[in-house]
């Protein structure tokens, strides 16, 4: 492994083969505009080792595991779910695992989350900003996030391609401006149906340094005057936002990460890659972006690289990885 500061990747995607081929077998090619990068174990140990990251917390990307289809949607969760803790069974201190839920089956949720994280042990829970044309804080949804909450497990909140019903098509790339902006929306959802305020250990991890939520949080805020939206967040909107994570995939530059570090304290901004989805240029960019900030100092660095994720996820744990080392 590479010298120097150990990291964590908080954001970083696995595309088990059995799932890839099952949505190919249904015409999906892509997510958010990309093409499905093959996933290559040892191709991605290598990667971890170019850059000094010590671990990598995987996670399922869009477009999850709902097509229409219950039934497809356990067996797909539960496979995905398998997999990822072969990995972590196989490379303890190089992969952490998000579980993978069958919604918008809220029962049939209820029981891979205990088969996930009971039995499997794997770290967090990985989700996405809607299923099925709802978003998170939806009130089907209500009873998930309170047991989420009572089990304080960290969960990995991944933006999703907007229904056509929610949003004007254009013709971009989903991930190019969609996905911040539906970051944004889930955030909205939780904030504003109470789910937030009714949840307080909910340990939410927004990607790509919270979409727009930091940009707009003022904007936001105005929902505590408006009837309707106020009695859901009675201690103030920035006190809701400022108890979520945020991590750093694709938004290593001045711009955003000073809007990020205006809103929340640094212990709450964790390392992440984005990858295979953005490509190892990307992790380097923003390896590289967050060392030239000049509005972190080492010792943030340091929080932001790993130190956070290791309060996060206590499996993690124990301090820097020996060099070379694979799962010592």
């Amino acid at each position: 492994m590479e010298e120097g500061q150990p990291k964590i990747d908080v954001h970083h995607h696995v595309a088990p083969p059995g799932y890839v081929s099952t949505l190919a077998a249904r015409g999906i090619l892509e997510v958010g505009g990309r093409p499905f990068t093959p996933w290559d174990e040892e191709e991605t140990l290598s990667l971890l080792d170019r850059h000094g990251i010590e671990t990598a917390l995987l996670s399922l990307s869009a477009p999850g595991v709902f097509f229409g289809d219950l039934g497809l949607a356990r067996e797909l969760a539960r496979s995905c779910n398998e997999f990822l803790a072969g990995l972590v069974k196989d490379h303890p201190r190089r992969f952490g695992a998000f579980a993978v839920l069958p919604l918008p089956d809220v029962e049939a949720s209820f029981a891979e989350l205990a088969y996930a994280l009971d039995i499997l042990e794997l770290d967090g829970v990985g989700l996405l900003s809607s299923v099925d044309g709802r978003y998170m804080g939806d009130p089907a949804y209500g009873e998930l996030f309170e047991e989420l909450d009572r089990r304080r497990v960290p969960v990995f909140m991944h933006p999703h391609t907007p229904d056509d019903k929610v949003t004007p098509v254009l013709p971009l790339p989903s991930s190019l401006i969609e996905f911040v902006f539906e970051t944004t929306r889930a955030t909205a959802s939780l904030l504003f149906t109470g789910t937030l305020e009714r949840c307080p250990n909910l340990r939410i991890i927004l990607p790509h340094a919270g979409g727009t939520v930091p940009y707009i949080a003022l904007r936001l805020c105005l929902g505590q005057f408006w009837p309707g939206l106020q009695e859901h967040v009675p201690l103030g909107v920035l006190t809701y936002l400022q108890r979520l994570y945020y991590d750093t995939a694709l938004s290593a530059a001045p711009f955003a990460l000073r809007s990020l570090q205006e809103l929340v304290d640094v212990t709450h901004v964790l390392f992440g890659s984005d990858y295979p989805f953005a490509p190892e240029l990307a992790t380097v960019a923003t390896i590289e972006g967050l060392k030239e900030y000049d509005g972190f100092d080492d010792m943030e660095l340091e929080s932001i690289f790993h130190l956070n994720a290791r309060e996060l996820f206590p499996r993690l744990g124990g301090g820097k990885m020996k060099c070379g080392a694979d799962d010592a």
